[in-house]
């Protein structure tokens, strides 16, 4: 019986041990690396030339870190037209931070031919979210 009491009270003792061994850790786990993803309305399919389509986005972010800045840059694969966001031209590949979590961007078509823009979303932390747009030439006469 005291062989057991003894096996038992070793058992713990080196439990206790271990669990405050582990405590001790000087390091400190922050993070600020949290991911995000970024939706939006419907938009047209069908744009004619010199028409302009908002694009409604919200960016959802996965969690909060203040120091967390969020950027968009666009690519013109086809076609030319103009993305504006807060009544500023965008230029291609540079990069715009984005100051809300609910923004609207306009794009304007410049074609008689089929559009599509690459909207490329990241943040300071190198996460990343792309989201592609296709508009088609409406050619229909009102």
């Amino acid at each position: 019986m005291k062989s057991n009491i003894l096996v038992y009270v070793t058992f713990l003792a080196l439990v206790g041990v271990l669990l405050l061994a582990n405590s001790c850790k000087d390091d400190l786990e922050i993070r600020n690396d949290y991911g995000f993803t970024v939706t939006h309305l419907p938009v047209p399919k069908r744009l004619k030339t010199g028409e302009t389509a908002e694009i409604r986005f919200e960016l959802i972010r996965l969690g909060r870190y203040a120091d967390a800045k969020y950027y968009v840059r666009f690519f013109q694969f086809e076609g030319s037209g103009e993305l504006t966001l807060d009544g500023q031209a965008l230029i291609p590949n540079d990069s715009y931070e984005l100051k809300n979590e609910l923004f609207r961007m306009y794009y304007t078509s410049q074609c008689e031919e089929q559009q599509v823009i690459s909207l490329v979303f990241y943040d300071n932390f190198k996460n990343e979210v792309e989201l592609l747009f296709t508009f088609a030439h409406d050619s229909k006469e009102e």
